[in-house]
């Protein structure tokens, strides 16, 4: 489709002063979400939380989407919980059961419905930022439902593997490629953080976390329990160390030192876990490198708190 690229090209300047937010969200997944739901809640100073919103998973811990949507919403409860945020549980909304059967019907869902409403509440001067870091059903179920909010939102998406990588097999691209299809399809400003080649590089160790998060709080205390248990289940031995992707997303919003980006041209997953690259195609945003020092010392003195 016709996108205007260089309006594209202003939309997805990095906000300066603090901006409106939602995130979207498979809490339950992994041990990642949970740590980029609490750096986000913990920079209020930059990040207006409006609403965060159950996705759907399927994977080994949940068979069926619904199932792991309902799990991920009881996690996001959970971290609201021991960070004794009792006033933002009214906020969280449930996603949707399934993923997309085509690229024109929508899923309904409570987190579709809202998405459309507070997107609605803003311009294209003023836009909603939707930080996604789950697949992207929810969010293009909204899109397919009111199109007119793709001018107000920016969507930040952690999905898909770098462009270079040699396969696009990557959990919340291959999940719903038809969503992630119409996500880059459709003209709406993208922030992509592609997983394996650059999230990959945002890692952290055991004796880190027990150095810096054990004891300084109750939430503190859980991230670092989940991390090292699931850790050691997966990997088994003492030498590990662990990507916690969803932070970046978070963290495009916060400041420009801890990731460096360009603009590319929209990529098109297909259903070969290969890109189709075309050089006509509208602008995204690409993170291509993640500062892994500076962000982590952010997420810690944020966490600790």
């Amino acid at each position: 489709m016709k996108v205007d690229n260089a309006w594209l090209v202003r939309q997805l300047e990095r906000p300066k002063g603090r901006v409106d937010v939602v995130v979207d969200t498979d809490t339950y997944n992994e041990i990642d979400d949970q740590y980029a739901l609490a750096y986000l809640i913990k920079s209020e100073d930059k990040l207006n939380l409006q609403a965060i919103y159950a996705a759907p998973f399927s994977n080994k811990k949940c068979a069926l989407p619904g199932e792991g949507m309902e799990k991920s919403y009881e996690e996001i409860m959970r971290i609201l919980t021991l960070m004794e945020r009792e006033d933002l549980k009214k906020l969280v909304k449930r996603g949707s059961c399934e993923y997309l059967a085509d690229a024109s019907t929508p899923v309904p869902s409570e987190a579709a419905r809202d998405l459309v409403q507070r997107a609605m509440e803003h311009t294209p001067e003023n836009p909603l930022y939707v930080i996604a870091i789950a697949v992207i059903t929810n969010v293009v179920s909204a899109i397919l439902m009111k199109p007119e909010i793709k001018e107000r939102i920016v969507v930040i998406w952690l999905g898909g593997q770098a462009h270079w990588w040699p396969e696009n097999r990557e959990f919340n691209l291959i999940q719903d490629i038809t969503a992630a299809r119409v996500l880059f399809g459709c003209g709406v400003p993208v922030v992509q953080l592609p997983c394996m080649g650059v999230v990959s590089q945002f890692r952290v160790s055991g004796p880190e976390l027990e150095h810096h998060l054990r004891g300084k709080n109750k939430l503190c205390d859980y991230l670092v329990d989940v991390t090292v248990n699931e850790a050691l289940e997966d990997q088994g031995n003492v030498t590990w160390s662990r990507i916690i992707w969803d932070v970046t997303a978070v963290a495009w919003l916060l400041d420009e030192r801890f990731e460096k980006d360009c603009l590319v041209h929209s990529p098109v997953p297909e259903y070969d876990d290969q890109y189709a690259l075309n050089s006509t195609n509208h602008l995204i945003k690409y993170v291509y490198h993640i500062e892994r020092d500076q962000l982590l010392a952010d997420l810690f003195e944020k966490l600790t708190k």
